[in-house]
């Protein structure tokens, strides 16, 4: 049964996905339509952000009070009434109302699933969730290219993934009695730990493993929005020819996370974590020393290879760093200030990019890299300082 369940949640880990890349797919059609500014995208995805950041942060708070079934099934239901919303919005403001349940709807489920995973299953299972997760950010900005090829506008698009998502928010209410009996045939565990944003700020490991966070978000944040752009103005290539290379990056990621997930049979997550960051480095080194289509294409590669299994990893190694108890506080934390690198990075990288140009491109990589890897080294010192005290006790 518990099988069962876990395939039913790699498909709401495919429902999370969806969204994600669907704005960015759908704006080229979407901002002529309405008559607003390229620009406005930006807009949107800030209100989406904020949303799921809010949502991360009080997620446990929900989670203790309805149970993870329950946020699943809210969550699910949310997002597919927010794509609805989408497809029939007539003006830029409703997009933005509508990017509101969007946003809060990720968070939650984000982070739930996230720590119940964890919590019940091994560090393949959690490698292989989000493989799922990239099925879904891969599969959505397909349907669009569909949908407006089609003659369907992009309103058409989000109708057709409201559809799907709605098919998954059902699967959420049929899967309720399979985590009832799961559940049942697990003995009682403790009740979760509900940790208050100062509480968790104090420790120092949390403040570690956020910055390995906004890391790895910002090195994904920063190839999909203005790899592109780097590609085109640095490199030279066509600029449709360089939006299909940015799928590379996604090809690295979700390979990346199917093959991590076979090899934490052999090697234990620290390791795993490691091996990527070495792959980051070689990356981003590579187009650092480099400016030629094959270069580009496979640095972008890489980073999506050595990023990709970082982040289920990190997750996977959080009851150990803390509790099991605590385990959902700090898991929603981390999500949040993902979501928030997300959010920030490409400002940031933005208005580094008025001083320097698109050029700084690599430079930026390196240094959200840097970030990354000092965060992961204080991170591990703690942990190994932490499993040496617990030895001795």
């Amino acid at each position: 049964m518990a099988t069962i369940l876990l395939v039913f949640i790699y498909v709401f880990y495919i429902g999370l996905g969806i969204p994600d890349s669907l704005l960015g797919a759908a704006w080229p059609a979407i901002y002529g339509d309405l008559s607003v500014p390229i620009s406005y995208a930006s807009l949107v995805s800030v209100i989406i952000s904020c949303g799921t950041v809010l949502s991360s942060l009080f997620s446990a708070h929900v989670i203790a009070k309805l149970g993870t079934p329950r946020v699943t099934v809210l969550s699910t239901s949310l997002t597919a009434i927010a794509l609805l919303g989408f497809s029939f919005s007539q003006n830029f403001l409703w997009l933005c109302i509508c990017a509101v349940p969007l946003g809060i709807g990720a968070g939650s489920i984000d982070t739930a699933l996230n720590n119940y995973v964890v919590l019940h299953y091994n560090s393949m299972q959690v490698n292989f969730l989000h493989c799922f997760y990239g099925v879904g950010v891969t599969v959505s900005p397909y349907l669009m290219s569909l949908a407006l090829s089609d003659n369907m506008n992009w309103r058409g698009g989000y109708k057709t993934v409201f559809f799907i998502q709605l098919t998954i928010a059902a699967l959420s209410i049929i899967s309720l009695p399979i985590w009832k009996r799961v559940n049942q045939a697990n003995p009682q565990e403790k009740p979760i730990q509900v940790l208050s944003l100062p509480q968790m700020l104090k420790r120092k490991k949390v403040w570690a493993s956020c910055g390995v966070f906004i890391g790895i978000s910002a090195l994904e944040s920063t190839c999909l929005i203005w790899g592109s752009t780097f590609l085109s103005e640095s490199v030279g290539i066509p600029a449709d020819t360089a939006a299909a290379l940015i799928t590379f990056y996604f090809i690295g990621m979700t390979l990346s996370r199917l093959l991590s997930g076979v090899l934490t049979i052999k090697y234990s997550d620290w390791q795993i974590i490691f091996s990527g960051q070495a792959v980051i480095f070689i990356a981003v080194v590579l187009l650092l020393i480099q400016n030629s289509v094959m270069a580009a294409t496979l640095g972008l590669f890489l980073i999506g290879l050595g990023n990709g299994p970082i982040f289920p990893n990190i997750t996977h190694l959080t009851p150990g760093l803390y509790s099991k108890e605590a385990s959902q506080s700090i898991i929603g934390i981390q999500i949040a200030f993902s979501y928030l690198s997300v959010m920030l990075t490409p400002v940031l990288f933005s208005a580094v990019t008025t001083f320097d140009g698109i050029s700084v491109f690599p430079n930026f990589l390196l240094v959200m890299f840097l970030l990354m890897i000092a965060c992961t080294i204080i991170l591990k010192i703690g942990d190994d300082k932490s499993r040496t005290k617990r030895q001795n006790v």
